[in-house]
Parts: structure tokens; C-alpha cells; sequence
């Protein structure tokens, strides 16, 4: 079933749906659906603020359409099925579109409501299989694994020449996704994985685990945790003097971990999506402007709800009319260049499933803050 067909079903559908926004209305209603509360509060306030930020700024130059928008925010509780329900609570309150969730689990069951709805929902989720189940109305704001695992990979084996590697990760829908894609790349490139540790989500104790990779004999340990696991692992590992690098992704070296783990977090390598230490102007203005709002340091996330937001402002002009059908298939397959789509901040594209292509960056920490090292190209 091809993507036009899935189209023509979910309008069928909506023609007999009753929870359809009305179109007609004075203001554009988006709805901020993220972990408030529970273990993935970090991302989920981080990406609540940025979007927030971002809605400020859309109704201070004129709104969407002429139209000012009204943001509400629902709290997931980072519980799949509260966030499923908070979706459909949503949609009931006349949402045309949706931003979140952070959480991959949640995001994979609360965004069947969406597509039933016709809704399109800019998500933070990363686990490969969001985009893989043909949703026609969902949309990343950051990489799914899938793309960031072959950087990642290139890098251990071009500038590392890693042979033997292991991995420490999460085993939820998240880890999951990001664990199968590394590993299979790993195998593609022969690199050798020596040690294959799954942990528990929320998990308070990497003692074990440490010990388990710390004989291993890698020569790198690649980490997939959520930040404050991360944070635990990276003070475990430094406790336990484990010397060989630890490389991971986002959530291994964004600046909620730093604070957590202080020190322990220097030296930590990472791929990155995005960053506020990325070198483009506007990034560092837009990360600059949040610290001076929030008194806090904005991470990916909150650099993600802000896109999310003005990618649903752009493509709503470019459709030209508050149909959220049409948002939709605006989006497949559109680019925003910066310049002139500045709250975009980097030039960005989707394809056909909703995936996302833009340059990113490998950092490492050092004194407290992420360096970049090299800015990858879009893929």
C-alpha cells in the first residue's frame, strides 16, 4: 500500500470521525504531548520549553496564517499509555497538530491515534521502527537511529580503528532500536562485539555491568542509555577506572548527563543530531535565548521542540490553509532551507516516511561542555 493510498484512507476515515479539528477557528491549536513527569521528565520539560519558546516567538511575528496560536500541554507521565490517552484527549480538544512525544515506547502507540485522526505529529522519538510502520502523519525532528548508527560506526572503525567493541544499553523500545542498528553495522564492518550488556529502564546500579564490560577486553564501549542512566553508567565506569573510550549518541553527552555526572562525563564521545554548541549562529542565538528564559542550558531536546514548532508553522504556509491533511502530505518529501525559514535554524528535509536528513556534529565532552570535533553531512 503506497503512501498516497494510505492518504486517501485516513480522509475516508476523517469524514466519519467526529474528532476532526473544526478549521474555521480564531486560533491554531497545538498540542505539547511530553514526559512532565516520570523518569523522562529531563527530555520531555526540556522539549515542552522549546516548543513553548518557539510558539512565543511564531505569535509575536504574526502567529500562523494571520492566526494566533494556542499551545496546550498534556503530560505523559513517560507512560505509553497515559500518552496515548493524553493524544486522543488531544485531538478531542480540537488539536491540528501535535508535538511529541520524546519517549520511542510512547510515541509508537500514541501515534496510531494520530494517524486514525488524520493529525500530524512532529515526535523527538528516535527508535528505527516509528518510521518504518508506514504512518503517513508522523514526522522525526531528530534522526532515527537507523541514520545515526552507520556515523557513528564510520567513525570507531575510520578514526578509532576499532576492532572489538561492546555495547551497554537500555532494553526498552528506545535501546532496542538503536542496539539492533549498531550492532548491525558493527557486523557489516567486522568489527567485533565482545560484550553485549542490556540494562533495566530507570536502572539505579551499573556496578555489574561495569565489570562485565570492563573485562571484556573492547576497545570501546558504545553506550545507549537515557540521560540519567548515562549520567550513572559514566560515574560507575570512571569509579571502576575504566580507560578505553566510551562513545554513544545524543543521550551520552548532552548537557543534562554533564550535570549529572560532573567530571565523570569528560572525555565522553558522542554523535549528535544537534547540539548548542553546534557552530551555526543561529543555533547558539536560539540556545542563548533559552538560557536567559529558562535559567537553564537548553539540550537536543529542547533544540527539537523548537523545530517541531516552526516546522508545523512553515508547512502550514506553504500549504496555505489550516487542513491538517494537506500539512501532512506538505511535509513528505519537503526541505526548509534556514535562510529563508529561519526558525528552522538547519537546513532540513523529509522523506517519504517521515525521516529526517540534516548535517550533525560529533562532540566530546571536555571541561564540562560538548566540543565539536567535525560536523558530519546530511545522509
Amino acid at each position: 500500500m503506497n503512501r498516497r493510498h494510505v492518504f486517501a484512507l485516513a480522509a475516508s476515515a476523517l469524514l466519519l470521525s467526529v474528532s476532526a479539528p473544526a478549521f474555521a477557528q480564531e486560533t491554531v491549536k497545538i498540542a505539547n504531548i511530553s514526559e512532565l513527569s516520570g523518569p523522562g521528565a529531563t527530555s520531555g520539560v526540556n522539549w515542552r520549553d522549546g516548543a513553548a519558546m518557539a510558539i512565543e516567538e511564531i505569535n509575536a511575528g504574526g502567529g500562523i496564517l494571520g492566526k494566533q496560536v494556542q499551545l496546550s500541554q498534556y503530560d505523559s507521565q513517560s507512560d505509553a499509555q497515559t500518552s496515548r490517552a493524553m493524544v486522543q484527549k488531544a485531538i478531542d480538544e480540537g488539536a491540528f497538530a501535535l508535538l511529541g512525544t520524546v519517549y520511542s515506547g510512547s510515541t509508537i502507540v500514541n501515534m496510531l491515534v494520530a494517524q486514525q485522526a488524520g493529525i500530524p505529529q512532529m515526535t523527538g522519538s528516535e527508535a528505527p521502527k516509528i518510521t518504518q510502520l508506514g504512518n503517513p502523519y508522523i514526522f522525526r525532528t531528530s534522526f532515527g537511529a537507523q541514520k545515526s548508527m552507520p556515523k557513528i560506526a564510520a567513525y570507531l572503525q575510520d578514526e578509532m580503528k576499532v576492532t572489538k567493541v561492546a555495547v551497554a544499553w537500555v532494553n526498552t523500545e528506545f535501546g532496542k532500536g538503536g542496539h539492533d542498528a549498531f550492532v548491525a553495522e558493527m557486523k557489516e564492518r567486522g568489527i567485533e562485539i565482545v560484550a553485549d550488556v542490556p540494562s533495566e529502564n530507570a536502572q539505579a546500579d551499573f556496578a555489574a555491568d561495569v565489570v562485565k564490560l570492563k573485562g571484556s577486553g573492547a576497545e570501546a564501549i558504545f553506550v545507549y542509555l537515557t540521560e540519567e542512566e548515562s549520567a550513572r553508567f559514566l560515574r560507575e565506569a570512571r569509579k571502576q577506572g575504566i580507560s578505553v573510550p566510551l562513545v554513544g549518541e545524543t543521550t551520552l553527552i548532552g548537557q543534562k548527563v554533564i550535570d549529572l555526572a560532573g567530571e565523570a562525563s569528560n572525555g565522553a564521545l558522542g554523535h549528535v543530531s544537534l547540539t548548542p554548541d553546534a557552530p551555526v549562529p543561529a543555533v547558539q542565538e536560539m540556545a542563548k535565548k533559552f538560557e536567559e528564559k529558562y535559567k537553564y542550558r537548553a539540550d537536543h531536546n529542547a533544540i527539537k521542540g523548537y523545530i517541531g514548532a516552526y516546522a508545523i508553522k512553515y508547512a502550514t504556509e506553504a500549504v496555505g490553509e489550516l487542513d491538517s491533511q494537506k500539512v501532512a502530505e506538505k511535509l513528505h518529501g519537503l526541505t526548509l532551507k534556514a535562510a529563508e525559514n529561519p526558525g528552522i535554524l538547519i537546513d532540513i528535509s523529509w522523506d517519504e516516511t517521515g525521516e529526517v536528513s540534516r548535517e550533525s556534529y560529533l562532540v566530546e565532552v571536555k571541561d564540562g561542555k560538548q566540543t565539536v570535533k567535525a560536523t558530519l553531512p546530511a545522509n
